[in-house]
């Protein structure tokens, strides 16, 4: 997965603007390469869990599509813990069946991102992050 710097920094940002609730959004672009980042409510405003606006998640994909972009994945932090699925976030995707996408999380605490696919099996299977110039 690549990212544009400018987009790195606007996840993190979202997420120590967000702190200590879980900021959520989706990622947008083409051939795994994100260009585009759509900050969405966190609903539940909760430390432990998010929710997305549902008006703002179909604003947000309606504009992908009718720019001929793609939903490549969903970013939201984890306050207190290591950027790791955990097993609400991996139940929710094989619920979802979002499973073809990337989740990207951001660590507040230990200010790190990383990005994972999550299989049916809830296999979570780590990806490469490559951090690219505008």
């Amino acid at each position: 997965m690549k990212i544009n710097k400018k987009e790195l920094m606007l996840i993190q940002e979202h997420a120590k603007f967000e702190n200590p609730n879980e900021c959520c959004g989706i990622l947008g672009g083409k051939d795994n390469h994100i260009t585009d980042v759509y900050q969405i409510d966190n609903v539940v405003a909760s430390p432990t869990r998010y929710l997305m606006d549902p008006e703002q998640q179909l604003k947000a994909t309606k504009d992908l599509e009718d720019r001929g972009l793609e939903i490549i994945g969903f970013y939201h932090s984890h306050t207190n813990s290591e950027a790791y699925p955990s097993s609400t976030d991996v139940r929710l995707a094989i619920q979802s069946g979002w499973l073809d996408i990337l989740y990207i999380l951001i660590s507040v605490k230990y200010s790190e991102v990383k990005a994972f696919k999550i299989e049916s099996t809830g296999e979570i299977i780590e990806e490469d992050v490559v951090i690219c110039e505008d």
